[in-house]
């Protein structure tokens, strides 16, 4: 149990070492856009609650999709339903991004946000498509899930990589609260979970390239998937 503990805390501490030499700039850069979005479409509707016209016309919603809207997919992202909203996954995509990006590369970890965005999309489309929802939940979840296979591909357990029962205890919490998207919170788990096994895949047979169009290509099935979804 100790060298296991002992494991997990160091790989842990390489990983947050490299993390203060490395600028984070997907990180930082998703932040802002994310941020930036939040302000100015307050500022544009006059309200902060994500329920303005502008807003409403980046919110994912399957009809809007299904006339050819499809960038709601990924704008559905920068619409938050509050402050607290925007602050809890915000801080959650730093505190993971610390982590994962400098394991990943800035490439590769902003191809795990979109499509993990991705997949939380087609999630809410194919349970809910007439429900408008916005949030970076699902991209948050996907590097979440990315980030625990990392460590766990490091040697660290499911349960002592801290983002392993992040989710676990997230998901629990779906179910006690309001109006929140279970759906898009798992399809962004089994999004960014795919595109970062496709990516290890790649690196492990010598082929990142390979590796990287897997990943893609799990980004391409979920906007099928929410294509399929929207048009029912």
């Amino acid at each position: 149990m100790d060298c296991v503990k002992t494991e997990a805390g160091s790989t842990t501490t390489r990983l947050r070492a490299r993390a203060r030499t490395t600028d984070l700039i997907a990180t930082k850069t998703i932040l802002a856009v994310t941020v930036g979005a939040f302000v100015l479409t307050a500022i544009r509707d006059g309200r902060i609650d994500g329920r303005g016209a502008t807003s409403a016309d980046l919110a994912l919603f399957g009809p809007a999709v299904h006339q050819g809207e499809w960038w709601r997919l990924f704008t559905s992202s920068l619409v938050h339903f509050g402050i607290m909203h925007l602050f809890f996954n915000m801080i959650l995509l730093w505190i993971i991004g610390g982590l994962l990006e400098p394991a990943t590369g800035p490439m590769r970890f902003a191809t795990i946000y979109v499509v993990s965005v991705l997949a939380g999309s087609a999630g809410a489309l194919l349970v809910s498509p007439l429900i408008p929802a916005g949030g970076a939940s699902g991209g948050v979840f996907g590097i979440a899930a990315a980030a625990t296979i990392v460590l766990q591909r490091s040697g660290v357990r499911f349960w002592d990589t801290g983002f392993g029962p992040l989710i676990v205890i997230n998901l629990v919490l779906d179910f006690f609260i309001a109006n929140v998207s279970i759906a898009a919170h798992i399809g962004g788990l089994v999004g960014g979970a795919l595109a970062t096994l496709a990516l290890l895949r790649g690196r492990r047979m010598g082929q990142p390239a390979l590796g990287e169009a897997g990943a893609v290509l799990v980004g391409v099935a979920a906007v099928v998937i929410s294509l399929f979804a929207a048009a029912r």
